[in-house]
């Protein structure tokens, strides 16, 4: 082993390293940890590309810690920055923390590799418990064809608290200044034989990584870096380890540090980085960092060159193993479809029934989505046959298909819902079909899924917890050594700070000073920290389901509950990505209804109640629903008499409009006004007219506000899709819908409505994204209404039994 050098000397770069001058316009930054390692990466994913977009980097990668769960939203920023001109190019890799090894970086050259990545990280968590990932390096081998890496050399100090860092690499910032310069070289070449034993095998697939993090011995430790990449003939790699977009987030970080080590700003010591370096820096100040090792740089564009993958790649194949050998999926929908519309139908298929099956079967041709509606459509007829009672909502309410081969009771005859809100040629996205089954027994209908596709074919949706108001400012000001008593009492007030805004006047109802600089950081940061991803949580029901391997395309880990596998993407990723998801919910109500059928003579299925009886709507108006589904609230009763529902459209609206949306939004008493002659029903325009007739002028549901959108202020269809997926995630990111407020009401005003009725119309959208119902949704939840208080009312003894 060659002597090492002496550390009071810097080494000179070599002669061949002084000519090699690369591009000092290109960099690529190939470490960049967001929000998605949890309580580590300190900025959102668009917010990084965004500014490397800015600062005209040539790349730039994702490497969460053993994970993969941000990469969605790291594509889809780079999709949008591309769609208005030039971006850099998205890398997607990893951090791979090994219990016997040193972390790596990695990142797939082709979709072969990222295939063998996922199945590696699904290999670390299936064997953890939920949240953690049990790594070796014979395992890393095992699937390492096809990935590129770098071995980041290992701080020689150890924490005493292993709870404060499950990585190696996460230790090494603070390491400069606790540790001497001959434990760093002793601690460097130990490291000769682990990078030997990986070039061997990889080849020049593999790199060292190098960062100046403006630590005090920063030139000897890169010194060295060089020293062993020379040695062992394995590349150096710049990066910068970056942790957050710009350096203002470092005070953000160091709180949830903090937070992730259960300890006060105060008690942090080394356990925060030393300053804020470790942000997006320009080409030309990584170019100054490493300007006496160039190739250093120019490895990352080499790197960035070499990996091709994007997600783009992964094309979802839907299961097709219910389809019967000799048919295709088309054909087979088609006959289930008109043969369910016969049974459905004894005395003759209604023509507009006749004519939506026909429309609907040619858009689902169109679109390619019949094995979608089998799938669906075979968890159904496996719930019948063991007598489960269920029943669809989402597209399933309005689609006559869906009624005809079961999925929903919602006859499409009695509802005038357009199937284009959920399916289109425009969006080209599968529909969203959820499915209510008893909640006592939905766990045998997902045990189902698991036996018939496998654990490597389906998987639950995630759900990302994020930051709220309460959780926000508690998390906050414990981290910034606040009493307990004094950040509950602040977070009692404070739920509704998912607007990110408080007022001085509201700070000394509770006692606190506004002007205090400690009260205004923890309002800083409270506002930043607001939508942050704290955790990922198993969605309520949603299942994935794949004819190829689901965990080639997304880590799949264990979930906190037994038999329960979920895969790393939430329902927004999946949306992004187009992958089916079929949402497997429970319900309690149909659990009172399967017990109360069965108890009548003869028993009834929940398609053969008796429509529109006069006698069940009597009951309703004189709000005798202490029991029935979805009405029997203080609020709901109350409402029952002013409304006096009289058919099943008008227990659509109930349902829809006692909710905070329609009452943040001003539209439950212009309606009732309307409704009992109180207010003439006018219209802005013969457009909105036609968009909100059913309504007397005032939108009520979700589907409404976006064609409100669409006719009043010209947003196109790929633009009103955006404003309700923004609806659907205001929980999620904060000030979503605030982005639409400009668009909207321009472009009301330049199509000759008046500023004030734009303005209440962005209100009305705005409460919609607050708690706003889909109608789609609210038909299927009128008829369980209809059909329990049909039970109550001509079988009480039964209702009540059951």
């Amino acid at each position: 082993m060659p002597e090492a050098p002496n550390p009071k000397l810097r080494p000179t770069p070599q002669p061949t390293e002084e000519r090699f001058a690369p591009d000092a316009l290109r960099y690529a930054e190939l470490d960049v940890t967001t929000n998605f390692s949890f309580l580590r990466g300190a900025s959102h994913a668009d917010e990084l590309m965004l500014r490397a977009a800015r600062l005209g980097y040539h790349a730039i990668a994702v490497t969460d810690i053993n994970t993969l769960a941000g990469v969605v939203r790291m594509y889809d920023a780079a999709r949008q920055i591309k769609a208005t001109g030039w971006g850099p190019k998205l890398i997607i890799g990893g951090k791979l923390v090994l219990r016997d090894f040193p972390d790596l970086l990695v990142w797939p050259i082709d979709r072969a590799a990222y295939a063998r990545l996922c199945r590696l990280l699904t290999l670390g968590r299936r064997r953890a418990p939920k949240g953690e990932c049990e790594l070796y390096i014979d395992d890393f081998l095992e699937h390492q064809q096809g990935l590129l890496a770098a071995m980041i050399v290992p701080a020689n100090h150890r924490c005493e608290d292993e709870s404060i860092a499950n990585s190696q690499s996460e230790i090494s910032h603070f390491k400069f200044s606790i540790s001497n310069s001959e434990s760093e070289i002793s601690n460097f070449q130990s490291q000769i034989p682990n990078l030997q034993f990986l070039r061997n095998i990889m080849g020049d697939r593999l790199s060292v990584a190098a960062s100046f993090a403006y630590g005090q011995d920063d030139e000897i430790q890169v010194a060295q870096l060089a020293e062993l990449s020379s040695q062992t003939r394995v590349p150096m790699l710049a990066t910068n380890a970056v942790h957050y977009h710009d350096p203002t987030r470092r005070p953000l970080q160091d709180v949830l540090t903090c937070i992730r080590c259960g300890c006060t700003i105060h008690e942090a010591g080394y356990r925060l980085f030393p300053n804020a370096e470790r942000y997006l820096k320009t080409p030309a100040q990584m170019h100054r960092l490493f300007a006496d090792y160039p190739r250093a740089i120019q490895r990352g564009i080499d790197i960035a060159n070499q990996c091709n993958f994007s997600l783009d790649e992964l094309r979802y194949q839907y299961p097709d193993e219910i389809v019967p050998p000799g048919q295709t999926p088309m054909q087979y929908l088609t006959q289930l479809a008109w043969e369910g519309a016969k049974e459905r139908y004894p005395d003759g298929i209604p023509p507009k029934v006749e004519s939506l099956i026909e429309r609907e079967l040619s858009l689902i041709h169109h679109l390619n989505f019949p094995a979608y509606f089998l799938t669906v459509y075979d968890l159904v007829r496996f719930a019948r046959s063991r007598g489960i009672l269920c029943q669809g909502r989402g597209s399933a309410a309005n689609s006559a298909v869906c009624y005809c081969i079961g999925v929903t009771s919602v006859d499409p005859s009695r509802i005038d819902v357009l199937f284009e809100r959920f399916i289109s040629a425009a969006r080209n996205e599968p529909p969203d079909i959820d499915i209510d089954f008893e909640h006592e027994r939905r766990e045998e209908v997902i045990q189902y899924i698991y036996k018939k596709y496998g654990r490597e074919r389906a998987g639950m949706t995630a759900t990302v917890i994020t930051y709220r108001g309460r959780s926000a400012v508690r998390d906050v000001g414990k981290a910034m050594g606040f009493s307990l008593d004094w950040v509950d009492q602040l977070a009692g007030k404070l739920d509704w700070w998912q607007r990110g805004t408080i007022t001085p006047a509201q700070l000394l109802e509770c006692g606190i000073d506004p002007t205090d600089l400690s009260v205004r950081q923890i309002i800083t940061l409270t506002q930043q920290i607001l939508g942050f991803p704290r955790h990922l949580s198993q969605h309520t029901g949603g299942m994935v389901m794949t004819q190829g391997l689901l965990c080639e395309m997304v880590p799949i880990e264990n979930a906190s509950m037994d038999d329960r596998t979920v895969i790393e993407w939430d329902k927004d990723d999946i949306d992004t990505l187009g992958l089916l998801k079929v949402d497997v919910l429970a319900l309690g109500m149909l659990s009172c209804i399967a017990r109360a059928l069965k108890l009548l003579d003869p028993p009834l299925q929940l398609h053969e109640i008796p429509p529109e009886d006069p006698a069940v709507y009597d009951m309703i108006c004189k709000a005798d629903t202490i029991g029935v589904f979805q009405i029997e609230s203080r609020a709901q009763m109350s409402m029952l008499p002013r409304l006096r529902p009289r058919c099943f459209y008008d227990l659509v609206i109930e349902v829809a409009i006692v909710r905070p949306g329609p009452i943040q939004g001003n539209m439950v008493h212009p309606y009732l006004r309307r409704r009992n002659g109180l207010e003439k029903v006018t219209f802005p325009s013969e457009g909105l007219r036609e968009v909100l007739g059913k309504t007397l002028g005032v939108p009520l549901f979700q589907e409404q506000a976006m064609r409100v959108a669409m006719v009043g202020a010209g947003f196109s269809g790929e633009e009103a899709d955006r404003l309700r997926r923004a609806m659907a995630a205001w929980k999620k990111r904060n000030g979503e819908i605030e982005k639409f407020h400009i668009k909207i009401v321009e472009g009301m005003t330049c199509n000759g409505y008046t500023a004030e009725f734009a303005e209440q119309s962005f209100e009305q959208i705005r409460g919609f994204a607050e708690y706003g119902f889909p109608e789609s949704h609210s038909a299927s939840f009128a008829l369980l209404v209809y059909v329990s208080a049909w039970i109550k009312c001509h079988h009480p003894a039964e209702f009540a039994c059951a």
